[in-house]
C-alpha cells in the first residue's frame, strides 16, 4: 500500500504488454464471443451514453480516439486533459468498454462501441494512488454529467471518497467497481463494497470463477477477467488478467443498457444485470459469482420487473459502511431502500386491499429462495 494519508491502489492485474497487430488482436478477445457481443450489438452499442474512467489516464489510442473526450487530470504529470497515461492501465479499461476498433472486423472491440470516455487521471503510473484523488476524479464525473463510472481500483476510502461515491449515486450515475485481486486484496474493495455500487468479481475462459477474483458476500455479478485483451498506450496492447478487466466489461454492459433504456434509473439498470444474469456454482446467489455471469442479451431484452412500485423515483440508498449494493436476491436478509443489490427483481404491486410482491427472475435448477432486500 503507498504512504500516505489514505491509501488507495489501482487493483494490480497480472498484465503483458502485446505486439498485437491490428488484424489479430480481434481475434484474441475471447470474451467477445464469450458475451455474444455481436448479437448484442444488433439491439445496442453505447449510443448517447458517457462512461467515466478515474484510473492512470486514457491514451488516445487508434482504436478508440474517436470516443475520448476532453477530461481532466487530479494528480500532476499529465497533459492537463486525462488524455496521457504512462502506465496502461487506464487505456486498457477505457478500450473494453468503448474501443470501436476498425474495419473489417480488425482492432480492439470495445462492449458499447459507441459510448464515450471521460478521461480523468486520478491515479499515478505506479498505480499507487490517493482515496482523494479518486474522490476527485468522482467528483469531477459528477459535475460532468456522466451516466457510468468504472472504477478499476479499491482499497481504502476516506470521508471525501465515500461521499463522492454516495453523491454520485444519488445523482442517478451507474457506479461500477472490482471486487478486488488476491493475494493482495482478501475482503471485497471499496468502493465496490459500498451499497449501491455495482461489486465485479471474474470467470475464466471455461466460465469458472478467476482464481485471481476475491470473493465475498458484497459481489453482485462475474464477467470474463482472464488473459483479457485490450488496448494500450503507444498505439500497444496488453493481456490482463484481474478484476479491473471484468469491471470495465460490466461497466460497458451498464453503458448498453443506459443506451437502450435511457429513462432507466440507475438502481434499475444494475437490477437489470443481476436479474438476467446467468446463475453459476450453487443455486442462487452465491460469494464467488454474485448472481452469475452477466448476459448482455438478456440484460437488453428480458422482461425484467421493476424493483418496486415508483422505483423509478425512489431516493438514494440507504448507506452502511461495510456493505455494497447492486440488484440480488438471495436469502436471509431484511429489506432496505432502492439499492441494487438486496432488491432481486421484487415488484411490488399495489392493490385493492393489500401489497402483493411479485418475484420473478430467471432461476436454474430449482432455485426459489426469498428475496433479499438489503446485506
Amino acid at each position: 500500500m503507498p504512504i500516505s494519508l489514505v491509501p488507495h491502489i489501482a487493483i494490480p492485474d497480472r498484465v503483458t504488454q502485446q505486439p498485437r497487430d491490428v488484424e489479430r488482436i480481434r481475434s484474441d478477445q475471447w470474451h467477445l464471443r464469450y458475451l455474444k457481443v455481436d448479437q448484442a450489438h444488433r439491439i445496442a452499442r453505447g449510443e448517447g451514453v458517457t462512461v467515466a474512467v478515474p484510473d492512470t489516464g486514457v491514451d488516445a489510442h487508434p482504436d478508440l480516439r474517436r470516443n475520448l473526450l476532453l477530461g481532466t487530470d487530479i494528480i500532476p504529470g499529465g497533459s492537463g486533459n486525462g488524455q496521457q497515461d504512462r502506465n496502461g492501465h487506464g487505456t486498457g479499461m477505457a478500450g473494453l468498454i468503448a474501443a470501436h476498433g476498425h474495419p473489417l472486423n480488425s482492432g480492439a472491440l470495445g462492449i458499447a462501441p459507441n459510448a464515450k470516455i471521460l478521461p480523468i487521471m486520478s491515479s499515478p503510473a505506479n498505480n499507487l494512488g490517493d482515496a482523494d484523488d479518486l474522490a476527485l476524479g468522482i467528483e469531477f464525473a459528477i459535475s460532468s454529467g456522466v451516466d457510468v463510472i468504472s472504477v478499476s481500483s479499491g482499497g481504502s476510502t476516506s470521508p471525501r471518497l465515500t461521499g463522492a461515491i454516495r453523491k454520485a449515486l444519488a445523482s442517478n450515475i451507474v457506479i461500477v467497481a472490482g471486487s478486488g485481486n488476491i493475494p493482495l486484496d482478501r475482503l471485497v474493495a471499496y468502493p465496490a463494497r459500498e451499497p449501491g455500487v455495482i461489486a465485479v468479481g471474474g470467470i475464466d475462459q471455461a466460465g469458472r470463477h478467476a482464481a485471481v477474483s476475491v470473493t465475498g458476500t458484497e459481489v453482485d455479478v462475474v464477467a470474463p477477467a482472464v488473459d483479457i485483451y485490450s488496448t494500450s498506450i503507444d498505439g500497444k496492447y496488453r493481456k490482463g488478467t484481474g478484476t479491473s478487466d471484468s469491471t470495465a466489461i460490466v461497466a460497458g454492459a451498464a453503458a448498453l443498457i443506459r443506451s437502450k433504456y435511457p429513462h432507466l434509473p440507475a438502481s434499475e439498470v444494475a437490477h437489470r444485470l443481476t436479474a438476467t444474469a446467468i446463475d453459476k456454482g450453487p443455486p442462487g446467489r452465491d460469494d464467488e459469482y454474485g448472481y452469475g455471469v452477466i448476459d448482455l442479451v438478456a440484460a437488453l431484452t428480458a422482461d425484467v420487473p421493476p424493483l418496486g412500485f415508483g422505483s423509478a423515483t425512489a431516493s438514494a440508498p440507504t448507506h452502511t459502511a461495510s456493505t455494497t449494493a447492486a440488484a440480488a436476491e438471495p436469502a436471509g436478509d431484511e429489506a432496505s431502500g432502492a439499492t441494487a443489490r438486496g432488491l432481486a427483481t421484487l415488484g411490488v404491486i399495489m392493490a385493492a386491499g393489500g401489497v402483493w410482491a411479485l418475484i420473478a427472475r430467471r432461476r436454474r435448477r430449482g432455485d426459489d429462495p426469498p428475496p433479499r432486500i438489503s446485506r
